[in-house]
């Protein structure tokens, strides 16, 4: 049986910049997972073209919800050509009845523990419309052909995941609804097998929090240090700094780069959010401490938070560029559905569209309490305009001298994308805010 397996992008006609495209590995694993007298091939859209008329027999999309529509698209085409079409991924597991209006059969969560059964289901004519394992085996290592995922990424960068669950519900979040609570751990030898299988000395690690289990990271950083990798990831700042023996395992197995959720420097905001940090020295302290240990800091901020107001852009970035932050993400508050914030906007009629190519963290799809939709958009793309100027990248260069190759490249490709958020605004200026 021959297996098409497909990540799409949000717009056909578009592409995520090189610099900063995130490697895929969800389809990876599921090609692990099929038996090999089955044919696979792995279409990345963001990387190479979809041929839709591709021998095959089944046909497995998985998207986000940004990517949704696209995914749709797809399956109407899939199946116009007679094909059988499987869709997974957040948004079909967060909705799947919506998912199951396009696709023959949705895979709600991880595919652990399904996939093989709806190949064999598929082949004795008894596919069913949904498969679900609320809480798969992560024990049994899965072969994945990194060789396919190298490729087509800068420095060479492999994806790997170590953790799943998260066991905290934040509003604007739905990991907990996807992945459960509990924190599950996959073998610590696996990942040290995947990661010399895969030949690289650059990892990301995909977790949602690293340390989230402070004494399964200390032994994973104890097992990996010896393999002498570069790693980047995301973790809880607060967990990390109140551990200095966890935050020297850190740095020592290889960590070069943290991705944190800070969310945002207002402390009335701060106090209402499920962190430890509560004050904004308390912050500060905690980012110096990172600095120190020497790990580049990737902070990630929200705009249109219901505190907001308009002033928050530019105290944003000068407490950003003050403490010498090394990347950041600007986004806007996604009500993804699935949320909390979702559910509230919803009830409380604050959502200015439904079409979820817009629901990217990056576009405003609803009405702020302190300012219009189209102000919060146009402040957010400022904000990331004025971090990545290049009297900004030069003078937080001073900061991260500690490992300025990385931390250059970063900047330029966060460069190049402020650049095309510009345009994008720009545009939907007339097609998305009107006469805002």
């Amino acid at each position: 049986m021959r297996i098409l397996l497909i990540s799409p992008t949000i717009d056909s006609e578009k592409r995520t910049n090189k610099e900063l495209m995130l490697p895929q590995l969800a389809l990876y694993i599921l090609e692990g997972l099929t038996p090999p007298e089955h044919e696979v091939k792995v279409i990345e859209e963001e990387v190479s073209d979809i041929d839709l008329e591709h021998e095959c027999d089944l046909v497995g999309i998985s998207c986000m919800t940004a990517n949704a529509p696209r995914a749709y698209e797809l399956c109407r085409e899939f199946k116009k050509r007679g094909k059988t079409v499987v869709l997974g991924g957040v948004h079909p597991s967060i909705l799947p009845e919506e998912a199951l209006q396009y696709a023959d059969c949705v895979v709600i969560g991880e595919a652990e523990g399904v996939w093989e059964q709806l190949i064999k289901d598929f082949e004795n004519n008894d596919l069913k419309k949904k498969y679900h394992n609320p809480e798969p085996d992560l024990e049994k290592y899965i072969p994945k052909d990194f060789s396919k995922i190298i490729k087509k990424r800068l420095f060479n960068l492999v994806p790997i995941m170590t953790t799943r669950g998260c066991p905290y519900n934040c509003e604007f979040c739905c990991v907990t609804n996807l992945f459960g609570k509990k924190i599950r751990h996959v073998p610590i030898k696996n990942i040290v097998r995947d990661i010399k299988e895969s030949g690289s000395k650059n990892i990301l690690f995909l977790d949602d929090n690293i340390i989230g289990h402070p004494k399964y990271s200390k032994e994973l950083f104890r097992a990996i240090k010896p393999l002498n990798i570069s790693w980047v990831g995301q973790a809880s700042l607060s967990l990390l700094v109140k551990d200095d023996e966890l935050l020297q395992l850190t740095a020592e197995s290889g960590c070069k780069a943290l991705f944190f959720g800070i969310e945002s420097i207002d402390e009335a905001q701060i106090e209402s959010m499920p962190k430890a940090i509560k004050q904004i020295n308390q912050l500060e302290e905690a980012l110096k401490k990172i600095k120190k240990a020497g790990i580049l800091i990737h902070a990630s901020m929200i705009f249109g938070l219901d505190n907001d107001t308009k002033e928050i852009f530019d105290k944003t970035v000068r407490f950003l560029k003050k403490n010498k932050v090394s990347t950041v993400s600007f986004n806007v508050l996604s009500p993804y559905p699935g949320t909390k914030v979702y559910e509230n906007f919803k009830k409380e009629n604050r959502l200015t569209t439904n079409d979820w190519k817009f629901y990217d963290h990056n576009t405003v799809v609803f009405r702020p309490k302190n300012m219009t939709p189209y102000e919060l958009q146009i402040g957010k793309t400022n904000s990331r305009k004025k971090f990545y100027s290049i009297s900004s990248v030069l003078s937080r260069l001073l900061g991260n001298l500690y490992n300025p190759v990385l931390y250059l490249a970063m900047n330029y490709g966060h460069m190049k994308q402020a650049r095309l958020e510009a345009k994008r605004v720009a545009k939907l200026k007339t097609t998305l805010f009107g006469n805002d």
